[in-house]
């Protein structure tokens, strides 16, 4: 493992901790899209389908099985126990949108046409847009919440981080994997006028506000 991957893994640590802490301090999930929780519940539990018949390392597994179980935890919280605070109204993401055609996707560009193989080609494409029913309700409302800033930067972060792995095992190693990469990319890519505000404003002490709009997205 080199330092980009560990420094992802940690930068992906931190969010799930942010995020978790922001909804169990405050009893609530206010600004938290629950669709995007729900899609990260399922990019995490099809693409970690080989714990059962493949170790690695115990880090690995441990990693795994962590994001696994926080993704749904977090699904708990927003859908179950803390679903009053849920600001469905606002998050009203066709994430259909979402699943369907990167399945589709998955079915005809994967590196095997295998049970398993597809189903992690596709946690891989659907994770590179997990991010967007949340970008979405802070464009829908306006403004962001400094600790969901924080989330959402971390978790950023994380996704940069892994493109500079990537790099590192194709120069150092001689690996590459084009399904990761361009992924990693498209997920990068959704990011930037996020890091932009992040940085011009959440660091310094301001609160991320946008014009408020409904992209072709929405149900409504």
């Amino acid at each position: 493992m080199n330092l980009f991957r560990l420094l992802g893994d940690v930068s992906h640590v931190i969010a799930i901790i942010i995020l978790l802490m922001k909804i169990w301090k405050s009893r609530s999930c206010s600004g938290i899209s629950g669709k995007s929780q729900l899609l990260f519940a399922i990019v995490f539990s099809t693409r970690y389908l080989d714990l059962i018949f493949t170790y690695i390392s115990l880090y690995n597994s441990v990693m795994k099985i962590l994001f696994i179980v926080t993704a749904y935890a977090t699904v708990y919280l927003v859908f179950v126990k803390f679903k009053s605070t849920n600001e469905s109204e606002n998050d009203t993401f066709r994430i259909e949108f979402i699943i369907i055609p990167v399945f589709g996707l998955a079915l005809l560009v994967n590196h095997d046409f295998t049970f398993v193989e597809i189903l992690w080609t596709f946690s891989i494409y659907l994770e590179s847009l997990a991010v967007l029913p949340q970008l979405f309700m802070i464009s829908k409302t306006g403004e962001a919440e400094s600790i969901t800033s924080h989330y959402l930067f971390a978790l950023g972060s994380y996704r940069a981080l892994y493109i500079l792995n990537w790099l590192y095992r194709y120069f150092i190693d001689g690996y590459s994997d084009y399904i990761a990469i361009s992924a990693g990319i498209v997920q990068t890519l959704l990011y930037i006028d996020f890091f932009y505000l992040y940085v011009t404003k959440v660091l310094r002490g301001k609160q991320i506000r946008l014009p408020t709009s409904a992209p072709t997205g929405s149900s409504d």
